[in-house]
């Protein structure tokens, strides 16, 4: 791992100006001019061409919060008269009242002069990136008074999707944490929020058609569920922050929690000739377990407005199929032999029609693809395994078959190690791989993940930031932004920022944040 020189371990001295995390694709600070905000004066407004107007909530919405975020967060606001005291914001395309997808634009343009404000995008979604980037140019001097220098800046995202995973199964996550993770996901232009919402310990999304799932599958049926408002309330909260929701419902695998609320769902294990008791995955044989699914799924399509959901496939462990006899007779009757991995091609293909019925694209993880399930075209394969270091290999397999891909393997958070470990989360090149320039175009990005075997909410903020702020810049920036100096110094910066909006973010190094976490 790379190491850095003494000299960047000094947090950026007081009175400059403040470095944007994620780094934009094209700044330019020039010298002189700017403007002086003063919170009695300063507004966003919405300019007078833009294509959309007040009473659109995303940006109503925003306006808010990024002016609570520069002066109620760290200053004291002092009011000062200055002739630039309006961003306006003008964005060139309607529509304020739809969620962002995978092809939605996140391009924007901001321009700071002595005399203009101005912040142009295509959609909100990029003047929600917009709005981000000019919070973070704003500074404080030795005076409290905030100000932002005389800036040009041309930004997009390098990849369309840039996720992070929370796992709420095997420690549940009060909806504070979900929505506080979102304004963070936010600060860092992460925009997908990948909610691995149910598992083997615990199943604690309420489902409306099957209650019994989450009232015998929840660690608590009363205090450790996601009701439907809580669902509502998390999909609205990241729409009005840019950012999309994929549920995933992993299955015929991790699906013991599954079992208690859906009876006949999962399979009965064998010891001999007799049931032992315990219970295997999804049972793949039964006629009854397609109705469910697609009961459950119509369900699942319509709560989640994503045209994408995640559904899982991996770690299928074929124990408990193996000494099932009914199992085994399916086997002989559709000629598998002894290969299960047909047998779960067969159930996995199956769910994917059920989805696709329903107008649904889904995600899947990489062992759908290994097992050569038959998958529509447009499928993306979640490549996960570590593999020592091989998965760029599997990257290469996936999109040289036509697939898109998203990269987790090398961005599992949940690992930890002493001292600076974001350095190698940030020295990854997503698309490092033998391959055409078409399959490179198939990388669509790339999510972290944090699984939840040892984080809950005791530690989830400290685990996450600023680490997952090295994916965020890695997916959002040119490749060509590396310089581990440079990304230092930024990083250590937009930690204090986040302190000071209240997001409990570790330490890179030894060294102080002026607004440390909690202080008044």
């Amino acid at each position: 791992m790379a190491r850095l020189p003494a000299a960047v371990l000094v947090l950026l001295a007081a009175g400059s100006a403040a470095a944007v995390w994620p780094q934009p694709q094209y700044v330019s600070e020039g010298a002189g001019g700017g403007c002086r905000l003063s919170a009695a004066r300063f507004r966003f407004a919405y300019a007078d061409r833009s294509a959309v107007a007040p009473g659109c909530e995303v940006l109503d919405q925003a306006f808010r919060r990024y002016w609570e975020l520069l002066f109620l967060a760290g200053g004291n606001g002092k009011s000062e008269d200055s002739p630039c005291n309006v961003l306006s914001v003008n964005v060139t395309k309607p529509g304020c009242d739809g969620f962002p997808a995978l092809d939605s634009s996140e391009n924007y343009q901001l321009t700071i002069s002595d005399q203009l404000m101005l912040l142009t995008a295509d959609t909100v979604w990029g003047a929600l990136r917009g709005l981000e980037t000019f919070s973070q140019l704003a500074w404080k001097d030795d005076n409290g008074m905030f100000s932002i220098n005389k800036t040009d800046v041309v930004d997009f995202p390098r990849f369309p999707h840039r996720g992070l995973l929370l796992d709420t199964s095997r420690h549940y996550l009060p909806l504070k944490a979900i929505l506080e993770t979102l304004d963070a996901m936010a600060y860092t232009k992460l925009n997908v929020f990948h909610w691995h919402i149910v598992d083997d310990p615990s199943f604690p999304y309420q489902s409306v058609k099957f209650p019994d799932l989450s009232q015998k599958g929840a660690y608590n049926p009363f205090t450790h569920v996601y009701t439907a408002s809580d669902v509502k309330m998390v999909i609205e909260y990241a729409r009005l922050r840019g950012i999309r929701v994929i549920p995933e419902f992993d299955t015929p695998g991790h699906t013991r929690s599954w079992g208690p609320g859906a009876p006949r769902l999962l399979t009965p294990c064998y010891a001999g000739s007799k049931p032992s008791g315990a219970y295997g995955p999804v049972n793949p044989v039964l006629n009854t377990t397609y109705q469910f699914m697609l009961e459950f799924f119509a369900e699942v399509s319509a709560v989640f407005p994503d045209f994408y959901v995640h559904l899982g496939g991996d770690e299928v462990d074929f124990t408990c199929w193996k000494s099932n006899p009914d199992i085994q007779t399916f086997m002989k009757k559709m000629g598998f032999g002894q290969d299960y991995s047909k047998l779960e091609s067969f159930y996995i293909q199956k769910l994917l029609d059920i989805v696709s019925s329903y107008g649904k694209g889904y995600v899947v993880w990489q062992e759908v693809f290994d097992n050569a399930v038959k998958v529509k075209p447009d499928t993306i394969i979640h490549v996960w395994k570590q593999d020592n270091g091989h998965y760029p290999n599997e990257t290469a397999r996936v999109t040289k078959a036509g697939y898109r891909a998203l990269l987790s393997a090398p961005w599992y958070l949940n690992y930890i190690s002493y001292g600076q470990d974001w350095l190698g989360i940030y020295l990854v090149e997503p698309l490092a791989f033998k391959g055409s320039s078409a399959q490179k175009d198939l990388v669509i990005g790339g999510e972290a993940c944090m699984w939840g075997e040892y984080v809950d909410v005791t530690n989830l903020s400290p685990r996450l930031w600023p680490r997952a702020g090295a994916v965020a810049e890695r997916l959002w920036s040119n490749k060509t932004v590396r310089n581990t100096r440079d990304a230092y110094r930024r990083l250590a910066d937009f930690r204090c920022t986040l302190l000071r909006r209240g997001i409990r973010a570790e330490p890179l190094f030894t060294g102080y944040c002026e607004h440390e976490y909690g202080s008044v």
